[in-house]
């Protein structure tokens, strides 16, 4: 059944029309008719069945029949922190790690990132990165929508409190292994960097902040292979596979 995110919490029995984007998908690329029935989510974690009304080119009605409660959230609540790559590399390392149940996103501007962004331009693509987690979970069924939080530096992100008691940092040569670790009773933060790697600033002063070096195997991992291959093993141990 097709779904579809709202901005706004449905109400049931109403008649809603669905915002430009979703309406367009469900006209033109889905060509979706009259009676056909679709799900609809705004984020909260719950989801609503809806059937549609009224369909053209442009506009899409649907009527809200029902509220389903239904948690497809990961028991492992994961924050990634990625330093930021070129192009198509960091959507999909953002859209793959919502399938694979991330909680939260923190983009870093890193020193070695190819991509530098400020300003306006953060803030553009910020949103195009939030669209792209919407896109994500309307595919993969997620209720919750992770949040993109606004584009930091690694020692102005550093300056806040961490949110998770563990918090792991990918490097190549660590000793330290996912299957070394024990099980965390909260949840996780992971460090990924950029195409680059972090330098020798960077891994100082995540150490600091208490970051646990860990290898992901014995090769060496692009950046928007890492974190995916992270997440994968992290559900294995530790979460919902």
């Amino acid at each position: 059944m097709p779904r579809f995110y709202i901005p706004h919490t449905p109400l049931t029995h109403a008649l809603l029309k669905l915002p430009d984007a979703a309406a367009h998908h469900a006209a033109r690329v889905l060509r979706l008719s009259v009676g056909d029935r679709v799900t609809l989510f705004d984020g909260s974690g719950q989801e609503w069945l809806a059937s549609i009304h009224y369909i053209d080119k442009r506009d899409v009605e649907v009527g809200v029949e029902a509220c389903l409660s239904v948690s497809r959230e990961s028991p492992l609540a994961v924050t990634l922190v990625q330093g930021i790559s070129s192009g198509d590399r960091m959507d999909y390392t953002l859209q793959k790690a919502v399938e694979l149940g991330v909680a939260r996103i923190q983009p870093l501007a890193c020193a070695r990132s190819v991509v530098k962004l400020a300003g306006e331009r953060a803030d553009k693509r910020r949103s195009h990165w939030q669209n792209l987690v919407i896109a994500a979970c309307e595919q993969c069924g997620r209720n919750v929508v992770p949040e993109v939080a606004a584009v930091n530096t690694l020692p102005g992100w550093l300056a806040g409190p961490p949110a998770q008691p563990l918090r792991i940092m990918f490097a190549p040569d660590a000793a330290a292994t996912l299957h070394t670790l024990a099980k965390p009773e909260a949840g996780v933060e992971i460090l990924a960097g950029p195409e680059g790697g972090f330098n020798a600033d960077e891994y100082r002063l995540a150490g600091e902040a208490g970051f646990i070096p860990v290898r992901l195997g014995p090769r060496v991992l692009r950046t928007e292979t890492a974190a995916v291959a992270a997440l994968s093993a992290m559900q294995v141990l530790w979460g919902d596979f």
